[in-house]
């Protein structure tokens, strides 16, 4: 119903660009009428379970410290990453197309970046820096789960900001 409104609006701009033969207005409703034709009903959230290839993704750097051979195993998650999110979230492609160029996203992963930055630079610092098996893995967790959460949260203000959810 949401929708309605925006082809109202694009039909009222069509009018007035056509009344008034300006082009660049003209240029502007076909925008305008692109996004209308989209039907959001038909959207639905990533799973929860898919967050996690990124939450792995996120913390990789701590697994590839804590274990020589993880890389192959990352490599090996993210071709899986790719394959699950071609095949079986075909339907959602839109959806996380849509969240890849969201900026929060952006701003999620650039935060993630300096977290772990901080996170090491901090504790190095104060004299403790993550150098044992144990402190790599707890970083791990730590980034891991701050992503999956954030992620999922990213989503869940995406949903409700466009009235889905």
């Amino acid at each position: 119903m949401g929708i309605s409104i925006r082809d109202r609006e694009a039909a009222t701009d069509a009018t007035d660009a056509t009344a008034k033969g300006d082009a660049k207005a003209k240029g502007r409703t076909k925008g305008k009428a692109k996004t209308a034709d989209i039907d959001l009903s038909e959207i639905k959230p990533l799973p929860l379970w898919f967050f996690g290839f990124e939450g792995v993704m996120g913390a990789a750097y701590d697994l590839a410290k804590a274990w020589d051979g993880a890389w192959m195993v990352l490599i090996g998650l993210f071709v899986v990453n790719i394959v699950v999110g071609a095949t079986l979230l075909r339907r959602r492609k839109k959806l996380m197309r849509a969240m890849l160029k969201n900026p929060r996203t952006r701003a999620i992963a650039i935060g993630m970046v300096a977290l772990r930055v901080g996170l090491h630079l901090v504790l190095a610092a104060l004299g403790a820096p993550v150098t044992s098996l144990a402190g790599h893995l707890a970083v791990a967790v730590l980034m891991g789960t701050t992503t999956v959460t954030l992620m999922w949260f990213n989503q869940r203000v995406t949903f409700r900001a466009l009235r889905l959810a």
